[in-house]
């Protein structure tokens, strides 16, 4: 998992609450389970004109002109400022597989869906919630200045803009936080174990050697 420190980036908007996962990432492209090659059906009904199948050539589909990604002031955005409620829905992990792929590091919005939350710490996503004045305030920044920029300090848990005028701060759980500075995912935190465990497993064959036969049959 990629780590996650201060990131810099393009900030883009989606000024809809309650934006749950199958917007997201609609149902059909859920059949794949590699964590890649979901960017281009992120927002999939809301980006393009046509209905989305997997195995399309995204490139060559109608864009919906009056969706926000579609506009080329956000194209690079690696900062997404939502609404409030987001990632409701379903569970699926392939909502933050397909954020992340798109190209985005950071959500930033009022409140998050549980599930979607503790999801995208999983997937090296930071979800940061601020208030809604403070979110409001951002929204109208980045409508009124093309090219809007936000520094995102995670060892000091600050939002700021990029002349360094306005820093809002959020709380992060200390794991977590401990994880993505890291880039340490699940499998990465049980790694770091891995001189043990192979000394454990290599001391149990040898007080117990039949668990390494193989059962005939």
């Amino acid at each position: 998992m990629q780590a996650l420190t201060v990131h810099r980036g393009l900030v883009a908007f989606l000024d809809r609450a309650n934006v749950d996962t199958d917007a997201i990432i609609p149902k059909q492209f859920l059949k794949s389970i590699k964590r890649t090659g979901f960017g281009p059906n992120l927002f999939d009904e809301w980006r393009y004109l046509d209905r989305g199948e997997p195995g399309m050539d995204s490139s060559r589909r109608p864009l919906n002109p009056d969706f926000p990604l579609n506009q080329p002031r956000f194209r690079n955005a690696s900062i997404l400022l939502a609404r409030k409620n987001f990632g409701c829905g379903s569970s699926r992990e392939h909502a933050p597989w397909a954020l992340e792929d798109y190209g985005f590091r950071v959500i930033v919005a009022p409140s998050f869906a549980d599930i979607f939350f503790n999801n995208c710490f999983k997937n090296g996503l930071l979800p940061i919630r601020l208030t809604e004045t403070e979110i409001d305030w951002l929204f109208h920044e980045v409508a009124a200045f093309p090219g809007f920029e936000l520094v995102v300090d995670l060892p000091s848990q600050t939002v700021s803009t990029a002349d360094g005028s306005r820093r809002f701060s959020f709380e992060v759980d200390p794991f977590r936080k401990y994880c993505l500075v890291n880039g340490f995912d699940e499998i990465g935190l049980t790694l770091r174990h891995a001189d043990r465990i192979r000394e454990f497993e290599a001391r149990r064959l040898s007080e117990q050697p039949w668990l390494g036969r193989t059962l005939a049959g």
